[in-house]
């Protein structure tokens, strides 16, 4: 769960991104924003609107995709890579890089210096110029290793 403050301060941001902006802040996408600024799960769209629709039971589906493509051009969130067939949407705007489980599709945050540091090949001029660097580091996650571990002590106690 992420801390009420950081989540009021990601929604601040947004409210003045509006501003700034010319966009309307209304309480539809206020809410889908609170959701994802609430979670550190990176949830897909599905999942959004299904905890948007306990609070705000006649919002769309419709409504929940056009929020979060608007979000992400406004660079209020990012949507997140998934090993998974459905997209992820993430909150966290501040620079971070993620860890993505090849078992369960978990996807958690990480922040590294080392990372923020990496040196951009100079073979990358000869495509285009960078921006940014955002590096998605992919194995299995503790809870998927912990499970795996498990199943194979519950094999060897089955032999006969």
């Amino acid at each position: 769960m992420v801390p009420r403050e950081q989540v009021e301060k990601r929604i601040a941001e947004f409210l003045d991104i509006c501003r700034q902006q010319g966009v309307k802040a209304t309480h539809q996408r206020t809410e889908i924003l609170r959701e994802l600024a609430c979670s550190d799960e990176h949830p897909d769209a599905e999942t959004i609107l299904a905890r948007v629709r306990q609070r705000i039971p006649a919002i769309s589906v419709d409504t929940i995709y056009r929020t979060l493509r608007l979000l992400e051009e406004r660079g209020v969130i990012a949507r997140v890579s998934s090993m998974r067939d459905r997209a992820r949407y993430d909150a966290n705007t501040d620079r971070h890089h993620h860890f993505v489980c090849t078992e369960c599709g978990m996807i958690g945050d990480f922040y590294s210096a080392a990372v923020d540091r990496f040196p951009v090949p100079r073979e990358v001029s000869e495509i285009g110029s960078v921006e940014g660097v955002y590096v998605e580091l992919r194995g299995i996650c503790r809870n998927c290793k912990q499970k795996t571990a498990k199943a194979a002590e519950g094999r060897k106690g089955e032999r006969p």
